[in-house]
């Protein structure tokens, strides 16, 4: 078998005629969830499609995953799915996988580890909360009131085609509140990370955070610091992802937790006059745009979106080089950016000059045209015409030269003269060895002139 292939499963039973219809349209729901959920109900375990998917659907909206909360543990689990690996050590959880490198995300009933030891000792709430480990297993209800907010603690039971509401989430839900299950204070210090996770619900969502929870997410931004640099990044990138950055970009500024993970965007935003303000939140409008629409938008791009408005206002002593520099640094040093993100983000950003002429470009236009990243650099280019309107006559000079190349002949570019790709990975066949890559990004500011040598061969500049 297959390891992306899950057991045959036998058809779902009709529903029940005598039953109420269903709450959630059965079409709506992830055939693939389906099989693993029956599965397990089967082999005699509780399952049922928790948090997310549950809330979105009831929203109308379309889920991005389905999730499932079951009574079997993560080792019983991996037993009954052949196709089934376990992931984490700090939050055990089982993965079933299906063909095309999707996975169906399978969790077994937690209970909150803090909660006990506040009941046992009350004054423990004046000490460290933060939680290091989550593998306490207990009940379906113990599971919904360990979550974070009231409307991620929905279930829904297949069988029964209900909703099941331990938390109040339902009239949260239809309020269009974000609420702690509990005490707002004590569920940040257990997890920071749920600053973010409550800002990016708020924005893509459209829903509003209540008071208490607000206050307690202004109280403890300064604790972010404290969590996994890996979630912290994972979530700036859900943010810049959720086709609704701009509003999340406002509400870490407002939280005072944009000052925390991104110290320099959020001093820029202080600082910068109104028009420089409105032109960064107009190329988050751009990449949002594209977002929604569903369009393919590398994260270079989005972290270019971020950061091209604060390199371009730099004062005109500082080269593109200096005044990206302390950006990337900062990511690298909050949130771990990876290299392979930082260096296109660079590029990216740095390539604009050339695109503009502001900068001596190396090469003909049609060396300049084969970089891989040189559709990307236009788009970010495009993005910033729009809402600045530098460069707008420069930018349909390239459209227009970028046109020209038929399929062919852009195939051929991007191929070289000996039929070997080009890349920034590697040389193109018959050139001179590249230098080698800078062993970090952590780096003293190089003076203009060695940032063309840097980005050089790969025709960007």
């Amino acid at each position: 078998m297959n390891e992306h292939q899950t057991q045959e499963v036998e058809p779902a039973p009709a529903l029940d005629p005598d039953l109420p219809p269903p709450e959630i349209d059965p079409a709506k729901l992830d055939a693939d969830g389906l099989k693993v959920l029956r599965h397990l109900r089967r082999n005699g375990h509780q399952a049922y499609f928790v948090g997310g998917c549950v809330r979105d659907l009831l929203l109308s909206a379309k889920p991005k995953d389905f999730d499932i909360a079951t009574s079997a543990s993560p080792e019983e689990v991996r037993r009954t799915f052949r196709n089934c690996r376990l992931i984490g050590r700090r939050f055990r959880l089982a993965h079933v996988y299906f063909q095309g490198h999707k996975v169906i995300e399978v969790a077994t009933f937690r209970k909150n580890p803090v909660e006990e030891i506040l009941v046992e000792t009350p004054q423990a709430a004046e000490g460290d909360l933060l939680i290091s480990e989550d593998n306490v297993f207990g009940t379906a209800e113990e599971d919904a009131r360990r979550r974070d907010f009231t409307i991620n603690g929905l279930f829904y039971d297949v069988a029964l085609g209900e909703v099941i509401d331990y938390v109040g989430g339902r009239t949260d839900l239809a309020a269009r509140v974000i609420r702690t299950i509990g005490s707002p204070a004590i569920r940040i210090r257990e997890d920071p990370v749920r600053i973010l996770r409550a800002i990016r619900f708020a924005a893509k969502l459209e829903l509003q955070i209540e008071p208490g929870t607000w206050e307690a997410m202004k109280a403890h931004a300064s604790e972010l610091s404290r969590c996994a640099p890996a979630r912290v990044f994972e979530e700036i990138l859900r943010l810049l992802r959720s086709g609704a950055s701009r509003r999340a970009l406002e509400l870490l500024r407002e939280a005072g937790a944009l000052a925390m993970l991104l110290p320099s965007v959020d001093a820029f935003l202080a600082s910068a006059p109104e028009i420089e303000s409105s032109r960064f939140y107009g190329l988050l409008d751009f990449v949002d745009a594209r977002l929604r629409a569903g369009l393919p938008t590398d994260d270079s791009i989005l972290l270019g979106a971020l950061l091209l408005r604060i390199v371009r206002a730099a004062p005109q002593k500082d080269s593109p080089l200096t005044a990206i520099e302390p950006l990337l640094n900062e990511l690298v040093r909050v949130a771990r950016l990876p290299r392979r993100i930082a260096e296109g983000t660079r590029l990216l950003v740095l390539s604009q000059g050339a695109l503009l002429g502001e900068r001596r470009r190396r090469g003909s236009p049609t060396r300049f045209m084969r970089s891989p990243h040189f559709d990307e650099a236009l788009l970010l280019m495009e993005a910033n015409a729009q809402v600045s309107g530098e460069g707008a006559e420069a930018l349909e000079r390239w459209k227009e030269r970028r046109a020209a190349m038929s399929p062919e002949a852009s195939r051929a570019a991007a191929l070289g003269p000996a039929g070997v790709p080009t890349s920034p990975r590697g040389p193109r066949a018959g050139s001179q060895p590249r230098r080698p890559a800078p062993p970090a990004i952590e780096r003293a500011a190089e003076p203009d002139d060695s940032a063309g040598d840097a980005f050089g061969s790969s025709g960007l500049l």
